[in-house]
C-alpha cells in the first residue's frame, strides 16, 4: 500500500528520547547493557519487520534479546503506523535492521534522533545495493537473505566481540542446516519448472521469481504500482486480464496482505479459468514462525501449485 510519513505522535516521541539520552543505555524492560558487551550479557536487538527479525534472533541466538517491530500477519507494512514503543525499541537497541528502499523511512529517522556510538545499524538497501526506487522486498531474494545474514553476523561481534566464534558459529548453522530445506526447495522448483511463465499481484514476488527461473510476465510497472498503492494504469489492467483469460499464465501468485479491488478481480478471473492461485504474505505467517519454516512452506504451496499446472 502506500508509504506512510511517521505519525506526529512516533516524532513527538522520538525528540522525547532524544532528549532524555535513551540511546545510551537499554529500556526498562531490556537487559542491562554497558558500552561493551560481555558473553554473560543478553544484548537488546531489533528489526523493523519480523521476517528480518527472524534472521536476526537466530542468528544472535541466545545472546540476543530480539524484537520484531512489525510482526503481525494482518498488517500491511507499507501502510504501518510506528508508535512511542517502537521509537524507545530503536533506542535500546545494539543492533537494529532496517529495510530501508522507502519501505520503512520511519526507522531511519527514529535512528537519526537518536544517535549512538554502540548501536550497529544493518540497512538492507545499503548492504544489498539495491537503490531506493529499487524492489523493497528482499527477503524474497535468496542472494540478499544471505548478504543481510552476514551484515547481521559482523554487527552482533561488534556489540559483542567476546562473542564472535559464538555468532560465527550461529551464522554456519543458519545456512548448512536452518536454511537447507528452503535451498533445497528453491533449487528443486528452478530444475522442474524454469521458465514457466506466471503472474504476480505485486513486486513481492518477483526476486523470488528470478531465483526460482520463472517467466514472470506481469508487466513491472503493474507490480510497482500496486507495491506502492498507485494505481495502475489501463493498459496494464487490460494486459492481465488477456494474460489469465488467455491462460497465458501457468499460476498466479498473490500477496495476501495487500489484495486492492484490482488483485481481488484478478484472483478471482484466474480461479475461474482454472488457473492455481498461490499466497505469499509480508510478515511471518503463522505469526512466531521462523524465516524458514515460512519461506519453505509458501515455496512447497506454489510447487505444488505448479505441478498441478503443468503435470510436471
Amino acid at each position: 500500500m502506500s508509504r506512510r510519513l511517521p505519525s506526529a505522535v512516533f516524532v513527538a516521541a522520538l525528540a522525547a528520547i532524544a532528549l532524555a539520552g535513551c540511546g545510551t543505555g537499554a529500556s526498562p524492560s531490556s537487559p542491562a547493557t554497558g558500552t561493551s558487551a560481555t558473553s554473560s550479557q543478553v544484548i537488546p536487538v531489533a528489526a523493523t519487520t519480523d521476517a528480518w527479525g527472524s534472521i536476526l534472533s537466530e542468528l544472535g541466538g541466545t545472546h540476543v534479546q530480539a524484537t520484531s517491530i512489525i510482526n503481525n500477519p494482518d498488517t500491511d507494512p507499507h501502510a504501518y503506523e510506528p508508535t512511542p514503543a517502537d521509537a524507545r525499541t530503536i533506542a535500546a537497541s545494539k543492533v537494529f535492521v532496517e529495510n530501508g528502499i522507502g519501505y520503512d523511512s520511519w526507522a531511519a529517522k527514529a535512528v537519526a534522533a537518536n544517535p549512538t556510538a554502540d548501536r550497529s545499524v544493518v540497512e538492507v538497501g545499503a548492504v544489498t545495493g539495491t537503490p531506493d526506487d529499487g524492489n523493497p522486498h528482499q527477503w524474497y531474494a535468496p542472494e540478499s537473505v544471505g548478504k543481510v545474514a552476514d551484515a547481521i553476523t559482523a554487527a552482533l561481534k561488534k556489540a559483542d566481540p567476546s562473542s564472535a566464534a559464538y555468532f560465527d558459529a550461529q551464522r554456519a548453522d543458519f545456512d548448512s542446516k536452518a536454511l537447507a530445506d528452503y535451498h533445497a526447495t528453491i533449487a528443486e522448483i528452478k530444475a522442474k519448472y524454469a521458465g514457466t511463465p506466471v503472474g504476480a499481484s505485486e513486486s513481492i514476488f518477483a526476486p523470488m521469481a528470478s531465483a526460482l527461473g520463472l517467466n514472470l510476465i506481469t508487466p513491472p510497472s503493474f507490480l510497482k504500482a500496486i507495491s506502492e498503492g498507485t494505481d495502475p494504469s489501463p493498459a496494464d489492467l487490460a494486459t492481465i486480464k488477456s494474460q489469465i483469460t488467455g491462460k497465458q499464465l501457468k499460476v498466479y501468485v498473490f500477496n495476501s496482505q495487500n489484495s486492492t479491488p484490482d488483485v481481488a478481480a484478478q484472483v478471482d478471473a484466474a480461479k475461474a479459468a482454472g488457473i492455481p492461485v498461490s499466497a505469499v504474505t509480508e510478515t511471518l505467517s503463522p505469526k512466531g514462525a521462523t524465516f524458514q519454516d515460512w519461506q519453505t512452506t509458501q515455496l512447497k504451496s506454489l510447487e505444488t501449485a505448479l505441478a498441478q499446472a503443468t503435470g510436471k
